[in-house]
C-alpha cells in the first residue's frame, strides 16, 4: 500500500473518491503519460484532507502503480498537482500570493519562494511479509510543512 501526500491547485467537488481512468505513454513525449481508452487500468483512491482558498492538501492512495499516475490523474479531474511542470503549471507558490499585505523585507533583495519543486510526497508504504505487517513513514519536507503552514494561517 503506498500513500502520498499532495497540493493541487483548487478544490476538487467531492471531499473523496476513486479515479479510475486507464493510462498510457504519451504517442509523441516518452517522458509524459496521458489517460486513454487503450492504456492501462489505472486506480487512485483520494480524500481531501484540508481545504484553502485556492489550493486543497489531499492524500492518494495508489491501486496501481503506473508512472505518473497522481499526476496524471489530478490533471485528469482539472486539480494538477501544484508545481507540475509536465501536467500542470510549474509556478512557484510566493507567501505574496497568501497574504494580504506582504511586504518584502528591507534585507532581500526579491522574494524566495515558499514552495518551487513538485507538490506531491510519499508518505506511508505499508506491505505484508512472511506473515509480518511492515509500515514506514517519511516526514514531511520542511518547504512542504512551511507552506501548509502558511496556507493555514493565510489561505482559508
Amino acid at each position: 500500500e503506498k500513500i502520498y501526500l499532495g497540493l493541487v491547485h483548487g478544490i476538487p467537488m467531492h471531499e473523496s473518491g476513486t479515479i479510475e481512468a486507464p493510462m498510457m505513454q504519451h504517442p509523441g513525449k516518452e517522458t509524459k503519460m496521458v489517460v486513454h481508452t487503450k492504456g492501462k487500468p489505472s486506480v487512485t483512491l483520494y480524500t481531501v484532507l484540508e481545504q484553502f482558498r485556492l489550493f486543497a492538501w489531499m492524500q492518494f492512495n495508489i491501486l496501481t502503480g503506473r508512472t505518473h499516475q497522481i499526476r496524471v490523474h489530478m490533471q485528469h479531474i482539472g486539480h494538477p498537482i501544484v508545481c507540475d511542470d509536465i501536467y500542470g503549471k510549474a509556478d512557484p507558490v510566493y507567501l505574496s500570493a497568501l497574504k494580504r499585505n506582504y511586504h518584502l523585507s528591507k534585507k532581500e533583495e526579491s522574494e524566495r519562494p515558499l514552495l518551487a519543486r513538485l507538490a506531491l510526497h510519499a508518505w506511508q508504504l505499508n506491505f505484508e511479509l512472511d506473515g509480518t505487517r511492515y509500515a514506514f513513514e517519511a516526514e514531511l519536507p520542511k518547504d512542504l510543512k512551511a507552506t501548509l503552514q502558511q496556507l493555514r494561517k493565510t489561505g482559508k
